[in-house]
C-alpha cells in the first residue's frame, strides 16, 4: 500500500530546519543494517555533523537535497543528486544516500523519492545518473524496477555497518 508523503527539493534553509529529522532518518537507517557509508552504533552528533556538510553543499549548489515529510512534517526519507561534477561530465549527476526511516518502509516512499530524483535531474539538465547500492539489499530491485541498468558489482566493497564485508553493485540511467 502506497504511503502519501510530500516530497521537495529543499534550499539550504529549509535544509537546516530538517536537519534533526534527517539525523533521525540517518541514526535509524545506520542502526537497521544500511550501509551508507557509517558504522553502528551511528553517533548522533556524526550524524548532525554529515547534514550540516550536505546543508552546506546545497548553499554551494553542489547538490539537490530532496526530502520526504508526512503530513505531520515527519521527515520519512531524503535522497540527494550530487550534481557537482568534472568539467568534461557536466551532464552527469551522482544519486546518494536514498534513505526510508524504518517506520515508513514498504510503503512506496523509495519509489516516490526516486522518480522525484529524476524530474530534479531533469529540471538540472543532468541526463546520465550513477548510483551504488548494497549488493542483495532492498535498493537493487527498487533500482532495477525505477528503469535503472546494473553496470557490475565489486565484491567486498564496503563494511556493513554491524561489521562484515559487503558487495556493492553500481547503476545508471539515462534520461
Amino acid at each position: 500500500m502506497e504511503y502519501q508523503v510530500t516530497v521537495d527539493v529543499v534550499d539550504a534553509r529549509t535544509a537546516g530546519s530538517l536537519i534533526e529529522g534527517l539525523a533521525d532518518v540517518l541514526v535509524d537507517c545506520v542502526d537497521g543494517g544500511a550501509s551508507v557509508s557509517f558504522m553502528a552504533p551511528l553517533d548522533r552528533q556524526e550524524a548532525l555533523r554529515f547534514w550540516q556538510g550536505v546543508v552546506a553543499g546545497v548553499a554551494r549548489g553542489e547538490r539537490l537535497l530532496l526530502v520526504a515529510r508526512d503530513h505531520g512534517g515527519r521527515v520519512a526519507g531524503t535522497v540527494q543528486l550530487v550534481t557537482a561534477q568534472p568539467p568534461n561530465q557536466p551532464h552527469r549527476a551522482d544519486v546518494s544516500k536514498l534513505l526510508v526511516h524504518r517506520d515508513y518502509r514498504r510503503r512506496g516512499i523509495g519509489r516516490q523519492l526516486m522518480e522525484a530524483v529524476d524530474r530534479a535531474a531533469t529540471g538540472a539538465r543532468k541526463s546520465v545518473l550513477v548510483l551504488d547500492t548494497e549488493t542483495g539489499g532492498d535498493g537493487e530491485r527498487l533500482y532495477e524496477r525505477a528503469g535503472w541498468q546494473r553496470a557490475g558489482v565489486i565484491p567486498d566493497f564496503a563494511l556493513k555497518p554491524h561489521g562484515g564485508l559487503c558487495a556493492t553493485t553500481f547503476f545508471y540511467k539515462q534520461l
